[in-house]
């Protein structure tokens, strides 16, 4: 039998029950579609993604010490921010809002939801505390779950009100706010105003507490000044703030300021895409082998239905080499076909789910042509098996049976 008869024969093989041929390739189209839809979702989202991350770097930008290496061989900074250096760049062109950010060396004090440890309790890491002045919501950002951030009237006044982090709130058991509760640095009581639940460059804030810088030089007066000052700029004015902040900062010495982009958002960004990929690859690639799975099924199912025929072909002078390479031809041809319609229905909704959510669908035009061949290699795989347990029926045992 030549290939041309195979290849016949395997394509009237795969015709001959519409109904099969139905489940077959929906198997492979289940599999196929859902690999091109799961990595077409997972590139829109790193897309969306990006372009957020992408954002926030154009419009945050933070101002450090400039760092020099001393006589120890290590690096330290040059000379700390000024105290009022949120003052000294709010009314810079392209500057939107700003937050001067220190952490707070607590010593041997803790954040506690109690003012005496009670070694009853299950241990809990303390959160960190960290001192600001300025808009830190805007500066960072951020939004508030619930409550407020203390103003500049607080700062004035060195208020002892305190900002959790979301994170850190759960863990003092601090859930509403209404009631002012208090937490407890050392002995020394901070009444919560609010809790903090998202800070795009600052993402370490949501597990710790925020006071005004006035209240944590009083209560710490071994405080180092503040090392970040974040700023809020306008998008496309990173040249002339880069210009203006340092200059602003430390007319004397402007090179002791430097100027970078936000730190957190590289890292995250990288993560989160990473994160995203892989979730949505795994959820693919299982379903693609739960799809190879029901073509060999079927194409077992077929076997067994056509037993008889596969006796009369023997007894003809069909070799067994031509029995599995029907067989495989026909689970190929299945996984093509499979792959097309898997491929184009992946498409369709990765366009039809960005449409609804007002994304940009991302699609890589190899990946839907790799996946049409992915197709057929699966339907390959899937036939492998059926295809030489085709090819071992006796034709004596498969007639006798067939007329039974």
């Amino acid at each position: 039998m030549k290939l041309r008869e195979l290849a016949t024969e395997a394509l009237e093989g795969v015709g001959a029950k519409p109904g099969r041929l139905l489940i077959s390739v929906l198997g492979s189209v289940v599999g196929i579609g859902a690999l091109v839809l799961t990595i077409g979702l997972g590139q829109t989202a790193a897309g969306q993604l990006a372009s957020h991350f992408d954002a926030i770097a154009a419009t945050h930008v933070e101002a450090v010490p400039a760092g020099v290496r001393g006589a120890d061989g290590k690096e330290h900074a040059s000379s700390p921010l000024p105290t009022d250096a949120v003052e000294r760049v709010t009314a810079l062109a392209g500057v939107e809002s700003a937050a001067l950010l220190g952490e707070v060396p607590l010593g041997g004090a803790e954040l506690t939801a109690v003012p005496v440890h009670d070694p009853a309790l299950a241990p809990v890491t303390p959160p960190a505390v960290w001192a600001a002045d300025g808009d830190v919501i805007g500066a960072l950002d951020g939004h508030l779950q619930r409550g407020r951030f203390f103003d500049a009237g607080h700062v004035a006044r060195g208020d002892r009100v305190v900002v959790l982090g979301r994170e850190a709130a759960d863990d003092l058991g601090v859930h509403e706010i209404d009631s002012r509760p208090s937490v407890f640095l050392g002995t020394t009581a901070y009444t919560v105003i609010g809790i903090l639940d998202a800070a795009s460059t600052r993402r370490e804030l949501l597990a710790a507490a925020i006071i005004p810088i006035t209240a944590a030089r009083h209560d710490f007066p071994g405080m180092p000044p503040p090392d970040t000052l974040a700023l809020r700029i306008a998008l496309g004015a990173s040249e002339l703030v880069g210009h203006q902040v340092p200059i602003a900062l430390d007319s004397a010495h402007p090179e002791n300021v430097s100027i970078a982009a936000a730190l957190s958002t590289t890292t995250l960004e990288t993560g989160v895409r990473g994160d995203v990929d892989t979730v949505f690859f795994a959820i693919g690639v299982i379903t693609l082998l739960a799809g190879g799975l029901g073509i060999a099924n079927v194409t077992l199912l077929s076997v067994s239905e056509r037993t008889g025929e596969i006796g009369l072909r023997r007894a003809l002078g069909a070799s067994r080499r031509q029995i599995a390479g029907q067989f495989v031809l026909e689970s190929l041809v299945v996984g093509v076909l499979g792959g097309m319609v898997g491929s184009a229905t992946g498409v369709a909704a990765v366009v039809t789910v960005s449409a609804i959510r007002g994304w940009t669908p991302v699609l890589d035009l190899t990946l839907t042509l790799a996946c049409t061949a992915l197709g057929g290699a699966v339907g390959l795989l899937a036939g492998a098996y059926p295809s030489v347990r085709a090819a071992r029926i006796e034709p004596a045992e498969a007639l006798r049976g067939g007329a039974g």
